[in-house]
C-alpha cells in the first residue's frame, strides 16, 4: 500500500474514531429527523394530503435527505477545531498531500452521514410496519438505490462543509455561515412540499437547489412518483458531487493553518 493512500485510510479512520466517540452526536442526529417525521408530519399531516396520499409518508425522503444536509455540512466545524488546536499541523507534516486529507476528510464525514442514514431507513422499516407511514415502498432494493443517493448527496455536502471550514477563523463563524446556507437548502428543496403545486416565482430557486434534485431521486425510488425525470436528478447529483470535490480540493491547498 503506498503512502498517499495509507495516509488517506488514516484520516478517513481518525475521523471514524471521533464519530464512535461522541455518543450525544450520534443520538442528536437520529432523534431530530425522527422528530420532524412524526411531531411535524404527524401534526401538519393531519389537515395536509399530498396528491391523496400521506403527509408522513411524503416528508420522509426529505427527513432523510434534511439528516444527510445537516449532519455533512456541520462536518466542517472539525476542519476549525483541528486547526485550533494544532492537529492539522500534526497531519501536514506527514507525507500525505493535502488533497489525501481532503480526500480523508470527506470519507470520513460521509462515512459517519451514511451509517445515520442506514440507521433511518431501518426505523422508516419499523414506522411503515406500524402504519406511520403508509406507501412507502421498503424493500432490499429500494434501500440500497436510496442509500446510494443519499452516499453520493453526502459527498457533495461534506466536500461543501469542508470547504466553508478551510475559510473560517472560528466555530462560531462557522455556525453563522453554515446556518446561512441549511436552512435555505432545506426549505427550497421540496423536502416539505409538492414542487408542482409552486408559484412561478419560486420555482427558479428550488431547481437551482442541489438537494431538491437528491430529495426527488428518493421520492421515485421509496414513493414511486417525482417531478423530474430520473436521469435529470442522476446527473445533477453526481455533477455536484464531483464539483464540489474538484472545489474542496483547492480550497484545501489554499488554505491557511
Amino acid at each position: 500500500m503506498n503512502t498517499e493512500l495509507s495516509g488517506i485510510l488514516a484520516v478517513w479512520y481518525r475521523e471514524w474514531k471521533v464519530y464512535q466517540r461522541e455518543k450525544s452526536r450520534i443520538v442528536a442526529s437520529l432523534v431530530n429527523p425522527i422528530l420532524w417525521l412524526v411531531v411535524f408530519g404527524g401534526g401538519l399531516g393531519a389537515s395536509v394530503t399530498v396528491s391523496g396520499g400521506n403527509y408522513q409518508a411524503f416528508i420522509y425522503p426529505g427527513i432523510l435527505a434534511q439528516a444527510v444536509l445537516f449532519s455533512s455540512i456541520f462536518f466542517g466545524v472539525y476542519i476549525v477545531w483541528d486547526r485550533k488546536i494544532d492537529f492539522l499541523k500534526e497531519v501536514l507534516v506527514a507525507p500525505i498531500s493535502r488533497t489525501g486529507i481532503f480526500v480523508g476528510k470527506v470519507l470520513g464525514g460521509a462515512t459517519d452521514a451514511t451509517v445515520q442514514s442506514l440507521v433511518l431507513l431501518v426505523l422508516g422499516v419499523a414506522l411503515g410496519r406500524l402504519g406511520a407511514i403508509p406507501g412507502v415502498h421498503f424493500s432490499v432494493l429500494t434501500i440500497g438505490a436510496a442509500l446510494l443517493v443519499l452516499m453520493v448527496t453526502t459527498v457533495s455536502l461534506v466536500s461543501v462543509g469542508l470547504i466553508i471550514g478551510s475559510q473560517m477563523e472560528s466555530p462560531e463563524g462557522f455556525q453563522l455561515i453554515s446556518s446561512f446556507l441549511l436552512f435555505p437548502t432545506f426549505f427550497l428543496s421540496g423536502a416539505l412540499f409538492p414542487l408542482e403545486r409552486l408559484p412561478a416565482w419560486l420555482r427558479p430557486m428550488v431547481a437551482a437547489d442541489p438537494l431538491t434534485y437528491s430529495v426527488d431521486a428518493l421520492r421515485r425510488i421509496l414513493l414511486g412518483h417525482s417531478y423530474h425525470p430520473p436521469a435529470l436528478d442522476a446527473a445533477v447529483i453526481a455533477g455536484v458531487a464531483v464539483l464540489a470535490i474538484v472545489v474542496g480540493t483547492e480550497a484545501f491547498k489554499r488554505m491557511r493553518v
